[in-house]
C-alpha cells in the first residue's frame, strides 16, 4: 500500500472520477450506484469516547489489516488530518469522504483504490471504519459484492463489534444490524420541470427511503441530483434490501424519469427546447459562474444532450463537469487557492472551454 501526502496530481483532478462515466446501466437516469458499510473495532471504544492516541491506535491497526488483506492490486493511503482544506474538500467532492471526515485535526485516514477510485475506508469518522464501493450507473449487485468480499478479508484481521442479537455494532443506533447504506443517484430534470418531483419523495418516503442531495445526508439538492437509500438496517439481510432498491424501486424511479422527457418532447416541446438552448448558451458565453447556477445549467444541458435536442456534444463531458466546477478541483488544476470572484471567473472559463 503506497502513501500520499497530497493526493491526486492536477491531472487526475482534469479527467474527473469513474463513476461519472455514464457506463453502468441505466446511466441516462442513474448516475452512480454506492454500498456502504459501517464496522467498529472491538477492543476500542466507540468514536465519540476515542481519545487522540487512541484514534492514532485505530489508524495503525487499521491501515495494517488493509495491507494483509490486500483489497486491491493498487491501495493509496493517505492521513486525512494532515491534509489542507482544498485537499480535503477535493476528496468530498470525489465523494470517497464525507464533509463530516473532512472536518476537525483528530487522527483519521483513507485508503482508496487507484487509479478507478471505486473503492475506499474512512478511518475514524462517525465509526471506525466506512467500507465503500461506488460504480457508474445501476450497479448495486457488483458494488455490494465487491464491498462484502473486502470485509470478509479485513474481518479475518480486525476483530468487528458484532452482537449475535443486534448484528454489528455501531455508533449510531440506526446503522445497527447489517450496518450497510445501499444508495443510487439519479439525475432527473424532467420530473422537476413537470412539477412532479413529490411524486418520487413521497413514494420513498412510503417505502422507508431517504431521498438526499449530491453529498448525501443533510445536503440539498444541485443539479436536479438526488440519493435515494435505505434507511432500515436492522430486520432484513442485506439481499432483501438489494433487490428491492435494484429491482423494484429504483427501475420505477427512473420510468417516472423517462416517462416525463417523453412527456416534456411531446407536449411541451419548444419550451424544453428553450430551456436547454438558452443553457448551453448560457454556459459558452458566461464569464462568471456560481456553483449553483453551474450545476442547474449542466443538468439542462445533459438533459437537452439526452433527449437529441442538442448535437455535437458529449454526455460524458457535460456529467464530469458536475464535480470539475467543484471549487476544490477548480483550484486543483489551477494549483492557487482563489477567493470567491476569482473561483466563479475560473469556474466560467473550464465550461467555456469543455463545452466548445
Amino acid at each position: 500500500m503506497s502513501e500520499a501526502a497530497t493526493p491526486w496530481s492536477t491531472d487526475s483532478a482534469r479527467r474527473g472520477t469513474e463513476w461519472l462515466t455514464s457506463q453502468g446501466a441505466e446511466p441516462d437516469v442513474v448516475i452512480s450506484s454506492r454500498v456502504r458499510l459501517a464496522r467498529n473495532i472491538r477492543q476500542f471504544p466507540f468514536l465519540i469516547k476515542c481519545s487522540d492516541a487512541q484514534r492514532e491506535q485505530l489508524l495503525t491497526l487499521v491501515r495494517s489489516g488493509i495491507a494483509q488483506a490486500q483489497l486491491s492490486a493498487h491501495v493509496l493511503w493517505v492521513d486525512v488530518h494532515r491534509l489542507s482544506a482544498i485537499e480535503r474538500m477535493l476528496l468530498v467532492e470525489r465523494h470517497l469522504i464525507s464533509k463530516e471526515h473532512a472536518k476537525g485535526e483528530t487522527p483519521r485516514g483513507l485508503a482508496v483504490s487507484i487509479p478507478d477510485e471505486r473503492f475506499s475506508v474512512m478511518v475514524n469518522e462517525e465509526d471506525h471504519l466506512r467500507l465503500q464501493v461506488i460504480r457508474s450507473g445501476l450497479a448495486l449487485t457488483d458494488a455490494f459484492r465487491q464491498v462484502d468480499e473486502a470485509d470478509d478479508r479485513l474481518e479475518g484481521h480486525l476483530d468487528y463489534a458484532y452482537s449475535s442479537r443486534f448484528g454489528y455494532l455501531t455508533a449510531c443506533p440506526t446503522n445497527v444490524g447489517t450496518a450497510s447504506r445501499m444508495s443510487v443517484m439519479l439525475h432527473l430534470p424532467a420530473l422537476r420541470l413537470l412539477g412532479e418531483i413529490d411524486k418520487v419523495t413521497r413514494a420513498t418516503k412510503d417505502m422507508g427511503l431517504a431521498l438526499r442531495g449530491f453529498y448525501g445526508e443533510g445536503s440539498e439538492v444541485a443539479g436536479d441530483l438526488y440519493q435515494v437509500s435505505n434507511q432500515v438496517t436492522l430486520g432484513k439481510p442485506e439481499s432483501i434490501f438489494l433487490h428491492e432498491l435494484e429491482h423494484e424501486i429504483i427501475p420505477k424511479v427512473v420510468q417516472y424519469e423517462r416517462l416525463a422527457r417523453i412527456a416534456l418532447l411531446e407536449k411541451r416541446r419548444r419550451y424544453t427546447e428553450d430551456a436547454c438552448a438558452r443553457a448551453l448558451g448560457i454556459l459558452r458565453t458566461a464569464r462568471l459562474l456560481t456553483p449553483d447556477e453551474a450545476m442547474s445549467l449542466l443538468s439542462l444541458v445533459r438533459l437537452g444532450v439526452l433527449s437529441g435536442l442538442i448535437e455535437g456534444l458529449n454526455e460524458q463531458t457535460v456529467t464530469q463537469l458536475w464535480v470539475q466546477v467543484q471549487q476544490a478541483h477548480l483550484q486543483r488544476v489551477a494549483d492557487c487557492e482563489m477567493d470567491q470572484q476569482k473561483r466563479r471567473e475560473r469556474r466560467a472559463d473550464v465550461v467555456r472551454e469543455r463545452l466548445k
